[in-house]
């Protein structure tokens, strides 16, 4: 006997799955609404009624029918899927296959899927839908060699080829082996040679696979074959801005005279000629679209930043002020970078007062670092430090964070015993904390804690054996103390490996060799050091030795420089009273 059976539409999921991670809008050629690789799920062709078999409804059967819906029905896909797979391998009828396929699918069980979708494309040949589905599947799963001779039907009976190539590089996008993709599409594309989106996907394949020129290469053959496209230019315009950036800039901005309408290809543009740094030009395409949305405050946001970046201080508060009036903004956002406007104008209550609105989301951490440090900055260091202690930390990097920055608070204000503490409580909680561990070092050197010092620099090339300026901070430490002279160059060595143009571990070259008496070898590295980076401390360093060698006009001059630049600087100042009391 036939028996009945439900005959439940499959849901429109498990057709879009067919074209999942399709990352573009088609061209003109397909229309922008259209989310399926052949159409949604109305627009297929009614299927022929397919052939049902004649097999007798056992008991076994019954119970399998009523197991699998009973299951589906209560939230058990993967038992519902079972039962139905089961059910369809033993009756053969291309209604229970279809049921299966859908379930399996549902219960993300690939290999059962791709067993029923098999199971009902065998059953049911003239069904599309089974093709398609099972094409994607094979597809999604990187079984490219299977699925080539359907794609190869598809695509030799689909009247919109166009559409067609572009859900097949949604599909093949999610494979991971990119060569093989390209290989295989480009056997696949070779009977199309006039359809765009064919190169377009080549291109977007080969950008994938790392092969540039034929990315290039491909994507002009679109363009050249649908030069109105968008897609397309703007393909082409990312690919040449490396080479050629001007010529990126002119193919967009000559797209544009023919397209003004095009939107996407503006603010595709007008982002080009921010990474060109081109602000002008950039800021009137922001202001293009502005005009076509004038209540976006995103877009009035851009403009101001643009502003901001140029310098144009007040036109940058008048464009973040329209931005905020303007509704579903992110006002948050808009009041830390008025907050930033008035940093850079110096006005430090207006920013304090633009930050402290902030009471949310994701500017709020940001905005209180601000706070704090403002609070600092007006002298206010109890105010910051209970600001800094009152901030919510959402993860352990900006636990850590907090600790440095009130640690740098003290430090600055010469409280260098309490920083030590505040350090050593952060360890406390974050032992292995890489930066915690080379600050607590420098201020347990800074406290004369020569044995802590040590310990602690010692733990952090524990943690990380390729930290030069570990090595570094060690020997240094034994330079500056004129002890173990030979350890501590082998130390200072080490870091210079790692770090050969580091202008602090250079510097501790040259005053190795000064200690170790060799001073035209000392003067060689010192010179170098300070050409790299003038701070006070190397000038110092390379005043001294000067001196010492008897280059004493040159050590002056070297001297009197540094300290014009750096009148507050202990270590400068002592130097110079040591050999000019």
């Amino acid at each position: 006997m036939i028996f009945p059976t439900r005959n439940p539409a499959l849901p429109l999921i498990l057709l879009l799955a067919a074209c999942a991670n399709t990352p573009q809008k088609p061209s003109a050629e397909a229309p922008a609404d259209d989310a399926s690789p052949h159409g949604r799920l109305e627009q297929i062709a009614p299927e022929p009624k397919p052939a049902l078999p004649d097999v007798a409804l056992t008991d076994r059967m019954l119970y399998e029918f009523l197991l699998g819906d009973i299951a589906a029905q209560r939230g058990r896909p993967e038992l519902a899927a079972q039962a139905y797979l089961d059910l369809a391998r033993t009756t053969r009828d291309p209604r229970v296959a279809r049921r299966a396929a859908q379930l399996t699918f549902e219960a993300h069980q690939y290999q059962q899927s791709l067993e029923a979708f098999k199971l009902w494309q065998e059953l049911e040949p003239s069904s599309p839908l089974a093709k398609q589905m099972l094409v994607s599947l094979l597809l999604s799963g990187g079984q490219l060699e299977e699925a080539r001779p359907l794609v190869a039907e598809m695509l030799a009976t689909e009247p919109q080829k166009g559409r067609a190539f572009m859900s097949l590089y949604g599909l093949l996008a999610r494979v991971p082996d990119k060569a093989a993709i390209l290989d295989w599409l480009s056997e696949v594309a070779q009977p199309y040679p006039e359809v765009a989106e064919a190169h377009w996907a080549l291109a977007q394949t080969a950008l994938s696979a790392g092969k540039q020129e034929l990315a290039l290469a491909e994507a002009n053959k679109s363009l050249k074959l649908n030069p109105d496209w968008d897609l397309a230019v703007m393909l082409v315009a990312q690919q040449t801005q490396y080479s050629e950036p001007q010529r990126a800039l002119a193919m967009l901005s000559g797209f544009l005279d023919k397209h003004p309408e095009r939107n996407e290809v503006r603010l595709f543009y007008a982002r080009m000629l921010l990474e060109q740094k081109q602000y002008q030009p950039a800021r009137e395409q922001f202001g293009e679209l502005l005009k076509q949305r004038p209540g976006s405050a995103e877009l009035a946001f851009a403009i101001a930043m643009i502003s901001l970046q140029m310098g144009e201080l007040d036109r940058a508060e008048q464009e973040l002020r329209q931005a905020l009036s303007s509704k579903g903004g992110d006002n948050d956002t808009l009041r830390f970078y008025l907050g930033q406007l008035y940093e850079a104008r110096q006005d430090w209550p207006a920013a304090l007062q633009h930050y402290q609105q902030i009471k949310g989301g994701d500017r709020l951490y940001a905005a209180r670092l601000r706070i704090a440090y403002l609070q600092n900055k007006q002298g206010q260091l109890t105010a910051a430090r209970k600001t800094l202690a009152e901030t919510a930390a959402k993860d352990d990097a900006q636990r850590v964070q907090l600790v440095m920055v009130d640690a740098q608070f003290l430090r600055e204000a010469g409280q260098h015993a309490e920083c030590f503490k505040v350090l050593v409580r952060g360890l406390k909680i974050f032992p292995a904390q890489p930066e915690l561990l080379y600050q607590a070092a420098l201020q347990a050197d800074r406290l004369d804690k020569h044995e802590a010092f040590e310990t602690l620099i010692r733990k952090l090339i524990e943690v990380e054996p390729d930290n030069a300026h570990a090595y570094n901070a060690l020997g240094y430490g034994w330079l500056a103390r004129n002890i173990r002279i030979p350890e501590a160059m082998e130390l200072v060595e080490k870091a210079y490996q790692l770090a050969p143009d580091d202008a602090a571990i250079i510097d501790s070259m040259g005053w190795g060799y000064y200690r170790l008496g060799q001073l035209d070898k000392s003067l060689e590295f010192l010179r170098r050091a300070y050409a790299a980076n003038p701070d006070p401390e190397i000038a110092a360093h390379l005043g001294e030795v000067l001196w010492v060698k008897g280059e004493r006009e040159a050590a002056q001059k070297v001297w009197r420089a540094s300290e014009q630049a750096h009148p507050d600087n202990t270590m400068l100042r002592d130097v110079i009273h040591k050999f000019l009391p």
